[in-house]
Order: C-alpha cells, then sequence, then structure tokens
C-alpha cells in the first residue's frame, strides 16, 4: 500500500484518540459495568453460601445439561455448517437465494416462537416427532429435545463463519492438486481443510456462545423436569422468582466464568491452528 492510500485510509474515519474514546466507552457502558456489578453481588455472597448454593443436586445437573448440550450442539453445527456453506458457496441451484435466508431465520425469530415450532414438530403427534416415536424415541420433553432447540439456535453462526472463507479459497488450488493425481478424499484432507479449520472453529465457539445461555427455544421443548430437563438459565428465572437473589446471581456469575473459560480455550485453540501453518 502506497504512503498516500494508507494516509486516505487512516483519514476514513475520525482520529485515533476519538474512536478508542467511543470503544472504551462503548465497552465500559455495556459490558464491563454491567458484568463487574454482577459480580460486585457475587462477591457480597458468603464463601460458604456460594459454595452451597452451586452445590445443590438440581443445580449440577442443570449444569450438566447447559454445558453438555451445548458442546455436542456446537459440535453438530460446527459438521453441518461446513456441509451446507460448501454446498451455498460450490454450486448454483434453484432456490439457493431462499436456503440462504432460511439460514438467518433462527436469528431473526423470536425465541419463544422458535421453541413453539420445535415442540410442535418434534412432539410424538408432530410432524417430525411422529417419525421418531415410531421407533420408540421420544424427542421433545427430553434432553434430546434441548441438543435439537441449541442446534437450531447455533447453526447460523456455524455457517456463516464458513461461508465466506470457502468463498475465497482459491479453486486453482485443488485443481493443481487434482492433476498431480489427488483424490477429492486427499484434496479436501489436505488442501481445503486446513485452510477452513480456524473458522470451523470459530463458529463452533460462536453456535457454543449462543447455546449455552439459550432459554427461549428450549423452555417450550425440555419439559423443564427437575434433574432431567432443566436448565441453568430457567433455574436462573425460577429462583429470581422466588426471590432468590442471591442463588440466582451465584449461578449467573458462574455461568459466565464457565462461559468465558470455554471461549478462550477455543479461540486459543483456533491461534495455534493459525500459528501451525494454516491461514
Amino acid at each position: 500500500m502506497s504512503a498516500t492510500a494508507a494516509q486516505v485510509q487512516r483519514k476514513t474515519l475520525p482520529g485515533f484518540r476519538l474512536t478508542m474514546g467511543f470503544t472504551l466507552l462503548y465497552l465500559v457502558l455495556i459490558v464491563i459495568v454491567p458484568l463487574s456489578g454482577l459480580f460486585g453481588k457475587t462477591k457480597a455472597l458468603g464463601l460458604g453460601e456460594l459454595v452451597a448454593s452451586l452445590s445443590q443436586p438440581r443445580v449440577l445437573a442443570a449444569f450438566k445439561l447447559s454445558l453438555g448440550a451445548a458442546i455436542v450442539a456446537a459440535i453438530i453445527d460446527s459438521v453441518a455448517g461446513l456441509l451446507i456453506a460448501w454446498v451455498l458457496v460450490r454450486y448454483t441451484f434453484f432456490g439457493k437465494r431462499i436456503i440462504e435466508a432460511l439460514i438467518d431465520i433462527p436469528l431473526a425469530l423470536p425465541t419463544a416462537v422458535a421453541g413453539i415450532a420445535l415442540t410442535t414438530a418434534y412432539s410424538e403427534n408432530g410432524v417430525i416427532g411422529r417419525h421418531f416415536a415410531a421407533h420408540g424415541i421420544q424427542v421433545a420433553f427430553t434432553q434430546l429435545g434441548v441438543t435439537v432447540a441449541l442446534v437450531f439456535v447455533g447453526l447460523p453462526f456455524a455457517v456463516r463463519a464458513v461461508q465466506p472463507v470457502l468463498a475465497d479459497i482459491e479453486i486453482e488450488l485443488e485443481e493443481a492438486a487434482s492433476s498431480l493425481g489427488a483424490t477429492r478424499g486427499q484434496i479436501f484432507r489436505r488442501v481445503t481443510f486446513p485452510l477452513v479449520l480456524p473458522a470451523i472453529v470459530s463458529g463452533g465457539a460462536q453456535a457454543f456462545a449462543r447455546a449455552v445461555g439459550e432459554y427461549g427455544s428450549v423452555v417450550f421443548i425440555s419439559g423443564n423436569m427437575p434433574m432431567k430437563t432443566e436448565i441453568v438459565p430457567l433455574l436462573i428465572v425460577t429462583k429470581l422468582e422466588q426471590y432468590d437473589y442471591a442463588g440466582a446471581t451465584a449461578l449467573a456469575a458462574t455461568m459466565l466464568l464457565l462461559s468465558l473459560g470455554m471461549l478462550i480455550l477455543l479461540h486459543r485453540l483456533q491461534g495455534a491452528i493459525q500459528v501451525g501453518g494454516h491461514p
């Protein structure tokens, strides 16, 4: 980039001090202060009270379900997101624009509406659920139903993270590998997959972050049975309705720390992949 082009680029927006000041102000007002307030309320609890609140069997079961289902949903979304992004990028077909729009519906649809729709479809008499019920598999009001709802809300993140990366990959690289005698499987494993792997990890991390705190789409299809299908966000709401603000705050802060820890771990993994030689 020439010096003139660099100067024009720097002058496109206001100077560093103004833009950095706006960035810090936004983070302080929207992110740092609210989260600090949450940790401040948690700190007011005694250590014994905090441990007692988090060690209850009902709480542990809710954490196990929320985190376990979110991880499984993120893995499913990562695989499905790669396949869907591949179809949208590599092929031209009738109805492609419709599919593009359908992928983003979970982002625009109210979560309560999504929950009602999923419950209706996957109930024993639903359009999809009756086929599972015929083989003795119940989806709605089970942990499987929770996972289905989390897959639904996280899929757009997995697709949109991989799609632009696939679009930027030069087809000539795959054609060159093919001309050297590589099979389709070898081309995918050694050429394409390493290039999109960081995007897959990023999309999976975003899907997990979206799923771990999901409430509206899960509350209907889960059945909300304590020790079985109750998720942490619902338990937090339950404690608030019972005026147990200390217990709700402890759960919220713990959920936040676990989510942040998982995101940091996934981002470090993504960085390690990039340092290892993958773009």
